[in-house]
C-alpha cells in the first residue's frame, strides 16, 4: 500500500500509528495476529504479520466489516492511504510473493 505523497499527511499518518487504540489491537490480536510490524519508505508501506495457524484473512475482513469502531479507523486511515496501481478495487494491503529467501 502506499500513502498518499504529501508530507503533512505521511506525518500525520505516523502519528495516528503512536496511538492506536486498544480496542483496534484488540480486533487484531482476535483475529490470531500475534505479531504485526509496519515500515514506511517515503509514501510506500510494508507489513509484516505472523498469525496462528487459524488465521485467516477472509474471516478478519468479514469481522472487521461489521465492527463500527475498526470501520471508523478505516475510513479515517483512508484519508492518507491510497491503493497501488495494480490493486483491485477497494483493496488496500495487497499481498506480496515471496521470491528469495536466505
Amino acid at each position: 500500500m502506499d500513502l498518499r505523497d504529501d508530507a503533512e499527511l505521511i506525518k500525520g499518518y505516523d502519528e495516528w500509528h503512536t496511538r492506536v487504540s486498544q480496542e483496534i489491537k484488540k480486533t487484531i490480536t482476535d483475529s490470531g495476529i500475534v505479531k504485526m510490524d509496519m515500515y514506511r519508505a517515503g509514501n510506500r508501506m510494508f507489513m509484516i504479520v505472523e498469525a496462528e495457524d487459524h488465521f485467516s484473512l477472509e474471516e478478519k475482513a468479514r469481522r472487521d466489516a461489521e465492527n463500527p469502531v475498526v470501520q471508523r479507523w478505516e475510513e479515517l486511515m483512508w484519508t492518507y492511504q491510497q491503493p497501488l496501481p495494480f490493486a483491485k478495487p477497494g483493496e488496500k494491503w495487497v499481498l506480496m510473493k515471496k521470491i528469495f529467501e536466505l
